[in-house]
């Protein structure tokens, strides 16, 4: 494995581009929605069905259920149920 020095790290992170502004807003929101991102994964640890209409289609599952889509729980949502 190879260390890098602080400057040639600083270099390194300096060329990457920049990351996108909904990754940012998201990042932002996370811990104002957590309590209800908490609540939805563990009703759908505990109810397969409503595990399976996250799957298959998580805006329309969780507007059918009352659930505000907002980005920060959407693009939570989405990692934590990708559809296989």
């Amino acid at each position: 494995m190879t260390a890098f020095g602080e400057e040639q790290l600083a270099r390194l992170i300096r060329a990457l581009p920049p990351v996108p502004e909904g990754w940012v807003r998201a990042a932002q929101e996370l811990p104002f929605v957590q309590p209800e991102l908490d609540e939805i994964v563990a009703r759908a640890e505990a109810d397969a069905a409503f595990r399976e209409r996250l799957v298959a289609d998580l805006e329309a599952a969780l507007e059918a259920e009352g659930y505000e889509r907002s980005p920060a729980v959407v693009a939570a949502l989405r990692l934590r149920f990708k559809a296989k």
